[in-house]
C-alpha cells in the first residue's frame, strides 16, 4: 500500500542568500507535489553570506507565509540527517542550467549512498527564472541595478538596506 501524498514530506535545502523568485517557483511547485515541505536554510560555513542565518530564515518565512503546507527551518550538518529527523522522503533541488547539473548529480549520488531511502527530485524553474541566482541578484543590487522583480518584497527591502540603495 502506498502512502497518501498528504503524508509525504519533502525538504528544499539551500543557503537562500537571499531567497529568489526562482527558489519560490520551485518551492511553490514542491508544495503542490508533497503534503508538507520544509524549506531548510543551511548554515553553510564554507560560504560568506551577505545575510545572517537568522535574516535568511526570516526572509524565507515571510516569502513562504501564504503556502500553508510549507515550513521554514534552519539546519547544520548533512541534509540527509536533517531529512531523516523530519521524516522526509525527498530532497527537492532546482536545476537552472547544465552548469548546475554536474554538481547537483554528485550531491544526489552521495546523498543516495548516505540515505538510500531518500529520493532526490530535480525541478526546473519557470523559464523567467532559469538565469537567476542569489549571487547574481546580490551582484546586480550591489552595483545599483534594479532587482525587485527577481526577489520577494521582503527580500528586496532587506537587500536595499544591505547595499545602501534607495527603495
Amino acid at each position: 500500500m502506498t502512502t497518501p501524498k498528504t503524508e509525504h514530506i519533502a525538504i528544499c535545502p539551500g543557503s537562500f542568500d537571499p531567497i529568489t523568485e526562482g527558489h519560490m517557483d520551485v518551492i511553490r511547485r514542491a508544495s503542490q507535489m508533497f503534503g508538507r515541505v520544509f524549506v531548510a536554510v543551511s548554515d553553510d560555513s564554507e560560504k560568506e553570506p551577505m545575510f545572517s542565518l537568522a535574516e535568511r530564515v526570516a526572509m524565507a518565512r515571510e516569502a513562504c507565509q501564504d503556502l500553508s503546507n510549507v515550513e521554514v527551518d534552519s539546519f547544520e550538518g548533512l541534509v540527509v540527517d536533517y531529512a531523516r529527523q523530519r521524516g522526509a522522503v525527498a530532497l527537492i533541488k532546482g536545476l537552472r542550467a547544465v552548469s548546475d547539473f554536474e554538481r547537483e548529480m554528485q550531491m544526489a549520488w552521495m546523498n543516495r549512498q548516505l540515505a538510500p531511502e531518500l529520493y532526490t527530485v530535480f525541478l526546473v524553474p519557470h523559464p523567467d527564472y532559469v538565469f537567476l541566482s542569489s549571487s547574481l541578484v546580490k551582484e546586480v543590487a550591489s552595483r545599483g541595478g534594479e532587482v525587485s522583480q527577481f526577489v520577494p518584497d521582503a527580500v528586496y527591502t532587506r537587500l536595499q538596506d544591505k547595499v545602501g540603495g534607495s527603495h
